[in-house]
């Protein structure tokens, strides 16, 4: 099924309403139908064609452990299929390691999904591990981690510092903003949070308001 940042934070966005577009990648053989479930969103996209969709297949066990495999690896971003001109709030979630090379893209605010960072770029059981080039970070303002990602990436000269902690909420610059937990399948809560985060930040909330109403947007979207 579809996923990844363009769907899951896209549902957030057009339930905030937001005045988001989404720039999106996929393989030809998903091109047609990812393409007809990004409409349902409501909200302007972009869909690039490459030569194959990045995969993964996943579970959960009883305590909420995510368990990840990479079964197909999509083709990095080219510069010129980065149309971004003119945006204030830039949100960059790639899947693996070195899918897009930040300094292609330029932004007054730009948030990053670590998982772009740690996520080793091969086929097989998904392996996090800190070899990622550190001068990256120069271009984000807004790094979102989850615990494990934090935990590899260590520490960081980023302005804004996020780290989720699932049904425990989230810490903001060292300052914890629980959360509300919702029994359900939580795929996609991550990329919900950062969606919601970055639109009560550019409505004027500050991180700790901004992950507060994130936490509470996200727990709403799941139910």
């Amino acid at each position: 099924r579809i996923g990844g940042a363009p769907w899951h934070a896209g549902r957030a966005y057009a339930a905030l309403g937001a005045d988001a577009r989404f720039l999106a990648k996929c393989g030809e053989a998903e091109a047609i139908d990812f393409s007809r479930e990004l409409e349902t969103l409501g909200l302007p996209f972009d869909l690039v064609v490459g030569s194959e969709t990045t995969a993964f297949s996943f579970s959960y066990d009883a305590a909420g452990t995510r368990t990840m495999h990479v079964d197909a690896l999509g083709e990095p971003w080219r510069e010129e299929e980065l149309r971004v001109a003119d945006v204030e709030w830039l949100h960059v979630a790639p899947l693996l390691r070195g899918q897009i090379d930040l300094a292609m893209l330029s932004a007054p605010h730009v948030r990053l999904d670590a998982q772009g960072l740690v996520r080793a770029p091969r086929v097989g059981p998904l392996r996090l591990d800190g070899d990622f080039d550190r001068t990256q970070l120069r271009y984000v303002s807004m790094l979102k981690l989850a615990d494990e990602e934090a935990e590899v990436v260590g520490e960081v000269d980023v302005p804004e510092q996020i780290v989720t902690h699932g049904v425990r909420g989230a810490t903001v610059n060292g300052t914890h903003v629980p959360a509300d937990p919702v029994d359900c399948d939580p795929t996609g809560a991550g990329d919900m949070f950062a969606a919601a985060y970055l639109v009560a930040r550019a409505d004027g909330a500050d991180p700790i308001d901004a992950t507060g109403r994130a936490a509470a947007a996200v727990a709403e979207l799941l139910r």
